[in-house]
């Protein structure tokens, strides 16, 4: 299971019921931060969530509504007596944005390890899921991320017992791994059937609409991408300051076929949200809008 929240959905400063972007993934006791704006330490503590489980902060780009949170949230870290790495991924000159950050917080009792994004895509797997980063379309450099749980295939007793394989062999096939005994070697492609549905999120925020974003995002389980702008009028903005349309959201999520559209980034100017959804549901009528403190379960499909 994959629990998602998303913690601020505000883009460029922070409102009395809006606070600044981030989102956060738990999986299996691990933890993941995307982007940390102004307030995200005290919204995890609002949803009742841990800081000492985070094992990876992501950024997708420095802007400071995306980064400002960073120093206060490694101090807090720290004081909880912390002291497992923490990884950070972010664009290129991320290790110097964050030291030149933690000129406040200068003393950890925990190492930071950096993981600087220069490809256009990249793929990351750890704490037993696979992370997907791929660069998108906005005035600085950008990277959004999809989480992508992946599942393997039924175990098949019958071949393995008609391949005589032993039984305290099967637990470790049906985990994947490659087991020798006795002088002979199995493989779990022996075992296991074709690979099933695994779970998929993905997150984008300051972009203009690209086919990184179709591609990375297709046929997620949850699509949380930014409506900068409802009002039509807008357009033209978000095509200057490379931002994107509540409706160009919503035709990604369409031609991504993905089963549910979070909209988040909302403009400081943005009231009554609500109001444009119905245009937004023509277009595809699983969208809904983000929240502060928005969560969901994401789990694997019933079969």
């Amino acid at each position: 299971m994959l629990d998602i929240c998303l913690l601020g959905t505000g883009g460029m400063m922070p409102l009395p019921r809006r606070r600044l972007t981030a989102l956060m993934a738990r999986y299996q006791g691990s933890s993941l931060l995307i982007d940390c704006g102004e307030g995200t330490q005290i919204a995890i503590k609002e949803k009742g969530w841990s800081f000492k489980p985070i094992d990876v902060i992501c950024f997708t780009h420095y802007h400071a509504d995306h980064i400002s949170g960073l120093p206060g949230l490694l101090l807090t870290m720290g004081n909880a007596e912390r002291t497992e790495p923490l990884t950070m991924i972010g664009p290129k000159g991320l290790e110097r944005v964050v030291n030149a950050l933690r000129i406040i917080a200068p003393e950890l009792p925990f190492e930071i390890r950096y993981i600087e994004l220069n490809a256009p895509e990249e793929d990351i797997s750890m704490k037993g899921y696979n992370l997907h980063a791929f660069r998108v379309n906005h005035n600085v450099i950008c990277y959004g991320y999809s989480i992508t749980i992946p599942r393997i295939g039924r175990f098949r007793l019958e071949e393995a017992i008609a391949r005589n394989i032993p039984k305290k062999c099967w637990n470790r096939l049906q985990h994947g791994e490659t087991v020798e005994e006795e002088g002979r070697v199995y493989t779990p492609d022996m075992v296991l059937g074709p690979a099933r549905k695994g779970i998929k999120a993905t997150y984008c925020t300051d972009t203009r609409p690209t086919e990184s974003i179709e591609k990375a995002a297709g046929e997620s389980d949850l699509f949380i991408c930014e409506g900068m702008y409802a009002e039509e009028e807008k357009l033209i903005k978000a095509r200057q300051y490379k931002h994107m349309t509540f409706y160009e959201a919503a035709e990604l999520a369409k031609r991504a076929d993905v089963s549910e559209l979070w909209l988040t980034h909302f403009s400081p100017s943005l009231v009554r949200a609500e109001s444009y959804m119905p245009k937004v549901l023509k277009i595809f009528e699983k969208a809904s809008l983000g929240f502060d403190g928005r969560s969901v379960e994401l789990d694997f499909e019933e079969e």
